[in-house]
């Protein structure tokens, strides 16, 4: 199975490297992972967003431990034939310790990649002190590399998100210390300006990463490609949409007492069929 992990992270890692625009959309279960893998996408992301929400709880880090949080992961990465990236948040810890075991943990679980970000969750310091940032990706870098996984790790700068009054200019600094830390691609969320995203791709010596997916933010991966993104994640919108299904179905139920939601169903025998393909195939 290790050398076979192996194999995912070297391919997971040309990837990034190979000409084109990877798509590497994110599940949630085991069940979203293979539905994905099966449509034909070379690489899968976690959503912890999206995992959390499946479980009933607010997304956002801290409600979920990370001890829960691998069990998941785990499951997405031992369900599919193809190299996962997990969705690490904050790394689970403050401390560059703390990130690091993180990164061996995830590793353990069989993902081959994974995003550590630079967002506090605090309203008064929304992103960490600069220099601390980076020790935390630095740290996740030498626990990947005594793995002997080739392990794409990805920074992520909440530059955006955390509404700087120059994100731009704050997002470049940061990757620039980030990649010198040892982080292989930049994700840089919240961007949507065109214009700043060819600025970021051409001041970052790194793969970029841009999430898209969100309501108004209506970009193609083709778009994208021409800005020069090298990598592109959906977030946590799939499994947020799944949701909106089930809201609109049960609208209809109990307003109308229809149930057209239902015509737009995959059948109980193609889904057991599918899924059920792929448990002969491990058994």
């Amino acid at each position: 199975m290790i050398n076979e992990q192996r194999a995912k992270g070297e391919r997971f890692r040309r990837l990034h490297t190979d000409s084109g625009t990877l798509l590497a959309p994110n599940a949630w279960n085991a069940g979203s992972a293979r539905m994905l893998e099966a449509a034909g996408f070379p690489a899968l992301s976690t959503t912890s967003g999206g995992i959390a929400l499946s479980l009933g709880v607010p997304d956002y880090e801290g409600r979920l431990g990370r001890e829960e949080m691998m069990r998941r992961i785990e499951g997405i990465a031992r369900a599919v034939d193809l190299p996962v990236s997990a969705d690490l948040e904050g790394g689970y810890g403050v401390k560059p310790e703390g990130v690091a075991e993180t990164i061996r943990q995830a590793v353990q679980a069989g993902v081959v990649g994974g995003n550590i970000d630079d967002y506090t969750g605090r309203a008064q310091a929304p992103l960490y002190d600069m220099e601390l940032a980076a020790d935390r990706i630095r740290a996740a870098r030498e626990a990947a590399d005594k793995t002997g996984i080739a392990f794409t790790l990805a920074a992520r700068t909440d530059a955006y998100v955390a509404g700087r009054a120059d994100p731009l200019r704050e997002a470049v600094r940061r990757a620039y210390r980030y990649r010198q830390a040892g982080a292989d691609c930049i994700f840089v969320p919240g961007v949507v300006d065109h214009a700043e995203i060819v600025s970021l791709v051409r001041e970052i010596d790194a793969p970029l990463n841009i999430v898209v997916g969100f309501a108004g933010q209506p970009m193609t991966v083709q778009q994208l490609a021409i800005l020069g993104v090298k990598r592109i994640s959906i977030g946590g919108s799939l499994a947020r949409a799944t949701f909106a299904l089930i809201r609109h179905a049960a609208d209809e139920m109990i307003t109308k007492g229809t149930f057209s939601f239902a015509e737009h169903q995959l059948s109980d025998a193609e889904l057991s069929s599918f899924f059920g393909s792929w448990t002969e195939k491990v058994a």
